[in-house]
């Protein structure tokens, strides 16, 4: 699959930053966004920490509660953050099971940027006593890349 063409000015079609927004009340009704990468011929790894991220249960309605890390190495996009931010919010009424918003997340991301590479990792808190991490990335790291650990310490409970 290749890379879209490249807009001169990317901002022209940006819906989101430096205006008012509505809480999308759902991932199918956020808008994520996506910007010209900076340096496009350069390879560097980009970090979102969202450490408090919230879902629904799908069977209980009871929410779930989140630490996600989202590294990635462009190619020719980047995420705008605003509406990653609204993506991510836009699951706090969504009823899915952890692995399905942690990979939906991750394509999502995929589908929109192409990007060289792309990893998730969301470390979920324990509900009825255990914790649930999920992991997925897009393929092999890049050679060249500074890949830094997540570094989310697994849970441990008391003590």
């Amino acid at each position: 699959m290749s890379a879209p063409p490249r807009p001169d000015d990317g901002s022209q079609t940006l819906t989101q930053l430096g205006q008012a927004s509505i809480q999308p009340a759902s991932p199918e009704e956020a808008t994520l966004e996506r910007v010209p990468a900076p340096y496009p011929d350069r390879r560097y790894l980009v970090r979102f920490t969202a450490p408090e991220f919230t879902s629904l249960c799908p069977v209980t309605g009871q929410p779930d509660f989140a630490h996600l890390v989202i590294d990635y190495v462009p190619d020719q996009w980047i995420v705008e953050s605003k509406s990653l931010k609204l993506f991510l919010t836009s699951f706090r009424n969504h009823g899915a099971f952890h692995e399905s918003c942690s990979v939906q997340i991750a394509t999502t991301l995929v589908d929109l940027l192409s990007p060289v590479w792309l990893r998730i990792g969301a470390y979920w808190y324990p509900r009825g006593g255990m914790p649930i991490d999920v992991f997925w990335q897009s393929g092999e790291p890049p050679q060249g890349v500074w890949i830094p650990p997540q570094d989310v310490p697994g849970y441990r409970g008391r003590g």
